[in-house]
């Protein structure tokens, strides 16, 4: 029965110690408010659309999801 607490203790520990590891990586992160965010989200979207395959359609020779080709002859 120890064995299992032990056990149980040693998982807890590590979680604990990858959230710690986690934490510090985030700590580093520039944070930004969401509203900044999404406006710059917004203009990249305006001025890639007409790159956005989406939106612009694929001429069927560029399009590498075509369906391949079977051969005629078989």
């Amino acid at each position: 029965m120890v064995s299992t607490h032990w056990h149980v203790f040693r998982g807890h520990r590590e979680h604990q110690q990858r959230l710690v590891e986690q934490l510090k990586l985030e700590v580093g992160i520039e944070r930004i408010k969401l509203f900044q965010s999404a406006t710059e989200l917004q203009q990249d979207c305006m001025q890639n659309a007409c790159k956005d395959a989406l939106l612009v359609s694929v001429s069927a020779g560029s399009n590498p999801f075509r369906e391949p080709r079977s051969c005629t002859l078989f």
